[in-house]
């Protein structure tokens, strides 16, 4: 889900990032991180010592749960983008800073390190935003030591689903998963995760659904995950939506102010993330 948590693209496609670099953006993202946590971190920790790369640690969102569940790890953060770096290294410093990581501007399909360099793989968004994720998989096994994991969080945008149901705001939802894919992405990429990560020669391949329910017996989580992160996210690519000819000003504004009736009494959310880890033989 972009939910957007890092920005990677590759030069062979360079399209749009759909979710933008602003300010407001970063803030979206932490705040989802921050949301997100236990539901997506849990499970995954590494032993002191190890060398972990995480591939498209966009501002940090990510990457500050990441060592806070792994003290000692020696991490490598590396991102496409220059000014997401510099908001990632000032998020670390400020939350962790006594990690010791390793910064890298660079495409994830041309990293500069030796095969195997890395004990473990981590990341969270971003084979969404890739026109080959099978390449970016490959690239990523490369710099894997054999036994070495690799650990993958995709959301799937067809997996919300909400109460009151209506036509107006699922069409807004679909406006962005079309967005994503004309820049060359996939908001649906969560359901691929297995014959992705198997067709990229990993092995113990598991795939695993990480849910959030949002209603009135959890009112934080209406406001932080359906309001503040997804139609955050949905209402952020109006202007995209319209220069594309996919809608209207009035039929979009209707169609977000529909999705936020799922975080009013009596609304309810889903929507499902998937958590691969698998291994390289």
């Amino acid at each position: 889900m972009t939910t957007g948590t890092n920005t990677h693209r590759t030069s062979a496609h360079p399209g749009p990032y759909v979710h933008g670099y602003s300010q407001i953006e970063a803030q979206r993202l932490g705040d989802q991180a921050d949301t997100l946590a236990e539901l997506l971190h849990a499970g995954t920790s590494y032993p002191a010592g190890s060398r972990v790369l995480e591939a498209g640690c966009g501002v940090g969102a990510q990457t500050v749960h990441l060592l806070a569940a792994s003290p000692g790890v020696l991490l490598t953060a590396a991102d496409l983008s220059a000014d997401s770096l510099a908001r990632a290294r000032s998020r670390v410093a400020a939350q962790a800073p006594a990690a010791q990581v390793t910064w890298h501007h660079g495409d994830l399909h041309r990293l500069p390190f030796p095969d195997g360099a890395f004990d473990h793989v981590f990341l969270c968004f971003v084979l969404e935003h890739l026109p080959d994720p099978a390449a970016g998989l490959a690239a990523l096994r490369r710099v894997l030591r054999p036994g070495g994991t690799i650990t993958v969080i995709e959301g799937d945008h067809g997996s919300a689903f909400f109460h009151p149901e209506s036509p107006a705001a699922r069409r807004t939802v679909d406006h962005l998963v079309r967005l994503q894919a004309g820049a060359g992405g996939d908001a649906l990429i969560g359901r691929r995760l297995y014959p992705l990560l198997t067709a990229a020669g990993f092995a113990e391949v598991t795939v695993r659904p990480r849910t959030v329910s949002a209603d009135g017996s959890r009112p934080a989580l209406a406001e932080d995950f359906t309001l503040r992160t997804f139609v955050a996210m949905v209402e952020a690519v109006r202007s995209e939506a319209l220069a594309a000819g996919l809608t209207t000003p009035e039929a979009f504004d209707h169609g977000i102010a529909e999705l936020r009736r799922a975080a009013e009494p009596g609304g309810t959310f889903h929507y499902t993330f998937f958590k691969a880890v698998a291994v390289n033989p």
